[in-house]
């Protein structure tokens, strides 16, 4: 088994920059997968950062040098580490793990790097997500879990959401939560996290996931719910 270690940093208003911080300073030896190009399709109707197409995910794993030897050290910026490993495991590759960067004590590398080509083949799961009707259906049975910051999830108005709110029913677990506080504060029952866009909520997931539970993603997330006026919103303020 060979280990792959791959920068996902990005910036929601600066879409650039995560490949300027690649180059600035990296793990020797990783490559860069760009969240919004390479682990999302374009944006539209199912939101702002759709799941790509195995097709599409496909091609940029292999053009990273991810195959089925291959162990996935992710590490990145707000969420996009764990998106990487999200998409992994719903393509059939669980040889993958998270890794803070501000725990690498070692020599960083500057520039371009390209790994040697491999062959992704996925095997999209099935039971890792829920569409937006079944949640609309079924959100007052479901644990479900908003990955946004506070502000955010009471309805506060930002320059993020066209639609100030949440989805009625559903708990605050902000994605950048010290500790495991927030995972442990779900009790059982179908777990559903979403945010924004459908990237920072793959944190709560892993966070679970590591407490040895597991949930699912709406991956349009408040971006495509706040497109349909005809569903629920709910707010604090």
């Amino acid at each position: 088994m060979e280990y792959r270690f791959v920068d996902c940093r990005w910036a929601l208003d600066d879409p650039g920059f995560g490949r300027r911080a690649f180059a600035d300073g990296h793990v020797p030896g990783a490559v860069f997968l760009d969240v919004e190009r390479d682990l999302a399709a374009p944006a539209g109707a199912g939101g702002r950062h759709p799941l790509p197409e195995a097709e599409q995910f496909a091609a940029a794993a292999s053009r990273a040098g991810i195959g089925r030897d291959t162990f996935v050290v992710a590490y990145g910026s707000l969420g996009g580490a764990e998106r990487l490993w999200w998409l992994l495991r719903h393509f059939g590759h669980d040889d993958c793990a998270v890794f803070d960067l501000d725990a690498w004590h070692g020599p960083l590398a500057s520039g371009e790097e390209h790994a040697e080509p491999a062959r992704f083949e996925p095997l999209e799961r099935e039971d890792d997500t829920i569409s937006r009707d079944e949640l609309a259906a079924r959100h007052e049975e479901l644990v479900v879990v908003d990955a946004r910051l506070e502000p955010r999830w009471r309805g506060e108005p930002n320059p993020v959401d066209r639609v100030p709110g949440r989805i009625p029913g559903a708990l605050n677990s902000p994605w950048n939560a010290v500790g495991d506080e927030s995972s442990r504060a779900l009790s059982g029952g179908d777990v559903v996290a979403y945010c924004g866009s459908g990237i920072t909520a793959c944190v709560v997931l892993h966070r679970l996931h590591l407490a040895g539970r597991d949930g699912r993603l709406y991956p349009g997330s408040w971006s495509e719910w706040e497109q349909y006026p005809e569903l629920p919103v709910e707010r604090s303020t």
